[in-house]
């Protein structure tokens, strides 16, 4: 049961007779007119346990776009449903207008339609609806609460999508020129000539000698389409904050670009979720449809609060990629812990794989190093400076190590890394 705020009203006017009579048959009397009226309100409600709800929810939306939830309301009971109907949505969702007014005859069905604007990656559950069912005079309610789950999966927003262009179009340039140089003959058949001496007889095309007369040899292209794998951390160091975001967030942008990006240059490309066990796996089918995979997979994601296994990792390395492949790591490079199992993990991924180590690095400190016009700015530009360079000089270990470095803004990480991929084909190293 609930009262309504014309029922304090009503008490507030039943104080005029009792000051005008101030006597204790007055104040029963009043108090009996006020139980018996909010009573008879109670009885004439609908009852709100007598309420049918069915949700409408799109599969997914991504973060930051609107959406609309509907709320599909009938009321079975014999009165009318008079009242407010409260959508219990998680704050992240972003529910507009959760509490709405409703006016449902009886067996009749009504929609409320509720807009959601997502300000956070990941699954949002709605998992109650409140109903409050008002009297015909409005003093007092029938409330219940039923369940009514619903899941709306908020899928990252690829922002980084718009460098995708300019980088294909690099790679397109980098396919016209002259092929890389890489060991073997290769595996790719390119087109049939005349058997020259020094040919290797095994590359003969005995189908084709028969109908020319001539010997004819089969060429073959230098295999160009490596096995990318990209490591995303998950552990507690990808929970940091960097601006609006967290860590995993750059991340996960940085790791769609580059995914997208090495899937369309023909590559195959492997994405591990990692932390002390694999939270997700994604791969690559060959079909251009590796972006739909990806983000549904990464949707629901987020940072654990662990240290990452750096002794594990390369264990799930080699489960996916058992060969020669370029190894993609999107972690920290704050020094400490993270330090003490990045600098081995990295030695030891070093000896197989061609290895990428990309890490979002905190604007602010930029920011910070610069302002000196006081003493306490002065100390925090030596702070900021100070772990800029722990940041510069354990990125010179990696690339001592023969790993590649990237350590850019949040803006600039995926697009930084894409480059770095486009460097390493061009140069003919993977």
């Amino acid at each position: 049961m609930a009262v309504t705020g014309r029922f304090f009203l009503l008490v507030l006017l039943g104080v005029v007779p009792i000051i005008a009579a101030p006597r204790g048959s007055t104040v029963l009397l009043v108090a009996a007119v006020l139980v018996l009226l909010a009573g008879a309100d109670l009885v004439l409600a609908a009852s709100p346990r007598r309420v049918a709800l069915r949700r409408t929810l799109p599969g997914s939306v991504r973060l930051g776009e609107p959406v609309t939830a509907v709320l599909h309301v009938a009321n079975e009971s014999p009165r009318t449903l008079r009242g407010l109907v409260r959508d219990g949505w998680q704050p992240s969702a972003g529910a507009l207008d959760p509490l709405q007014t409703l006016h449902v005859r009886a067996g009749e069905r009504a929609a409320m339609s509720v807009s959601l604007r997502p300000v956070r990656r990941g699954d949002l559950a709605s998992s109650h609806v409140t109903v409050r069912s008002l009297g015909p005079l409005g003093l007092a309610a029938r409330q219940h609460t039923i369940a009514a789950p619903g899941l709306l999966r908020v899928l990252p927003p690829f922002h980084a999508k718009r460098h995708l262009p300019s980088k294909l179009r690099r790679l397109r340039e980098l396919d016209g020129r002259a092929a890389v140089q890489i060991r073997g003959a290769g595996t790719e058949f390119d087109s049939l000539r005349d058997y020259v001496r020094g040919d290797d007889v095994r590359s003969i095309d005995w189908r084709a000698t028969a109908r020319r007369r001539d010997v004819v040899v089969r060429t073959w292209r230098p295999e160009r389409d490596r096995r990318v794998v990209i490591v995303l951390d998950t552990s507690r160091t990808s929970a940091a904050r960097i601006g609006d975001e967290p860590r995993l967030d750059t991340g996960i942008e940085a790791a769609l670009l580059l995914a997208v990006l090495a899937e369309r240059g023909g590559d195959r490309v492997d994405l591990l979720a990692f932390d002390r066990r694999l939270r997700a796996r994604v791969a690559s089918t060959g079909r251009g449809s590796m972006l739909g995979s990806l983000v549904q997979a990464l949707a629901p994601v987020q940072p654990e609060l662990i240290e990452l296994d750096a002794a594990a990792l390369p264990g799930a390395i080699r489960a996916v990629a058992p060969h020669r492949s370029l190894v993609v790591l999107l972690t920290s490079l704050d020094t400490g812990a993270a330090e003490q199992g990045l600098v081995p993990l990295v030695e030891a991924l070093v000896r197989r794989h061609v290895v990428v180590v990309a890490s979002v690095r905190d604007p602010h400190l930029d920011a910070t190093r610069r302002e000196r016009t006081t003493t306490t700015l002065t100390y925090r530009a030596a702070a900021a400076e100070h772990a800029l360079a722990e940041r510069a000089a354990l990125a010179a270990v990696l690339r001592q190590l023969g790993a590649e470095a990237v350590d850019a803004t949040p803006h600039q990480l995926p697009p930084d890394l894409a480059d770095a991929y486009i460097r390493l084909k061009a140069a003919g190293r993977l």
